[in-house]
């Protein structure tokens, strides 16, 4: 299986090197906004294609160049990541990367795989071996079911049905199974009996990760779902009362300049893929609830500091700066972590990730960020799969590893930057908007 990831791995940057038209070669200063933009969500969208396991189809967890895995993980998919994967491959296939004919065959099988894996109270596993559909636990207590990457992957989902659900007979009948699968989940019993969302459930362990979510993070779509599911949905009270704590998610104050109004788990700012992940397919533009008045400003605000923050580079590591900033969770020095504009959660790790899957909120800064990967750190940070997950100019630390989660949320904003698509997608889904509706949010598209 290693062999055959790395001739994978080689086949796709032979075949990408003639399909963005030698780009590879050519200077980022010489090329268009337009045509660095397409080049990099091409090959970040190749990950979720080329790079996929071939069994399910849905995203691996990582790609490591090296070849070196822990032990059964070449075949782990990833459930948050997959989601992520379902809005990359969307956007392939409305792009002409791949025919739509290849797009539905590839829908199918994640269609079928996922209808016959392992699920708990109609929650997927964070992790499900693509082989054989079983659950692969996260950890000893974590081999059940787990909401918050069934949010991820059902907010892809919702998406793709929006997508086939006028098509021809067969892309209808392809929406159709997604919406039995959407309305298999279980949301409302995810409450344990409260007024809150657990994370976790284990047929062997129960409640015993005991991880209730409260906002403000990288969860908000999650209790936007569980609001909106037609058959297993929960009260407002549960959104009030768990995620926003009665209002006390709301914490005012000012970071690197910029004006914050949502708490954020005990940092003034915490890592970038909290302004991501709920988003993808959350249309965050003119969007408002009775604690925050625009999230689009906020999360704009909350990229901002992080840009600010590199720039002051207050432990002076080499190379931040204007042209490359961005602090989210990824591989790193230390192993994997959650890097944040704060001193203590700082590594000196830069990831592609963070500043590119900004560029919604920060197009000019982020395009500072790809231009300055894309050109003097090409050769460094750039493979078949669009920039490698993370890398340290302090410690000369430039590892050719990928990981799903990082790479989905590149791809998709870059869409989003380019032509909304999968916003307008998801937000179109008349189950989203209810579900807005009753949890008191105001957004454009409900007028």
């Amino acid at each position: 299986m290693k062999t055959i990831k790395r001739i994978t791995a080689a086949v796709a940057a032979l075949a990408l090197a003639g399909v963005v038209a030698g780009c590879a070669q050519r200077p980022a200063a010489t090329l268009s906004d337009e045509a660095l933009l397409d080049s990099v969500e091409r090959r970040t969208f190749d990950y979720f294609w080329s790079g996929a396991e071939p069994n399910s189809g849905l995203a691996c967890e990582r790609i490591n160049m090296d070849g070196i895995y822990p032990e059964n993980d070449e075949t782990v998919v990833t459930t948050g990541g997959s989601g992520f994967g379902i809005l990359a491959l969307i956007a392939g296939m409305e792009r002409g990367y791949v025919t739509r004919e290849q797009g539905i065959e590839r829908f199918e099988r994640i269609v079928s795989f996922l209808e016959r894996a392992d699920r708990f109270h109609g929650a997927w596993p964070h992790w499900i071996e693509g082989r054989t559909g079983r659950v692969k636990p996260f950890g000893k207590k974590d081999n059940g079911g787990d909401l918050v990457e069934t949010a991820f992957l059902v907010q892809g989902l919702l998406a793709a049905h929006q997508y086939f659900a006028q098509g021809n007979e067969r892309e209808q009948a392809l929406a159709q199974r997604i919406d039995t699968l959407w309305r298999g989940v279980e949301w409302s019993w995810y409450r344990n009996g409260q007024n809150v969302l657990y994370w976790h459930w284990s047929p062997e362990y129960g409640w015993e990760m005991n991880f209730a979510v409260h906002g403000f993070n990288e969860c908000l779509v999650m209790y936007i779902l569980a609001a909106a599911s037609p058959t297993y949905p929960i009260d407002r009270e549960v959104y009030t009362e768990g995620w926003a704590e009665n209002g006390a998610i709301v914490d005012e104050h000012e970071v690197e300049g910029y004006r914050l109004r949502l708490r954020y788990q005990g940092v003034e700012a915490g890592p970038l893929f909290w302004a991501h992940y709920s988003f993808l397919g959350l249309d965050p533009r003119g969007l408002r609830d009775d604690y925050c008045e625009d999230y689009f400003g906020e999360m704009r605000n909350y990229s901002l500091i992080n840009r600010a923050y590199c720039i002051r580079n207050p432990r002076h590591y080499k190379g931040y700066g204007k042209d490359c900033w961005g602090l989210t969770a990824s591989y790193s020095t230390v192993g994997y972590a959650a890097h944040a504009p704060v001193e203590r959660e700082d590594r000196g790790v830069i990831a592609p990730t963070a500043a590119l899957s900004s560029i919604v909120y920060t197009p000019e800064e982020s395009m500072d960020v790809m231009r300055y990967l894309y050109g003097p750190l090409h050769e460094k940070v750039w493979g078949p799969y669009g920039f490698y997950d993370a890398f340290s100019q302090t410690d000369d630390w430039y590892p050719q590893k990928y990981l799903a989660i990082d790479q989905g949320p590149i791809a998709v904003m870059i869409e989003n930057h380019r032509s909304e698509l999968l916003w307008r997608l998801f937000m179109s889904h008349p189950d989203v908007q209810n579900g807005l509706r009753k949890l008191g949010f105001d957004s454009p598209v409900l007028q």
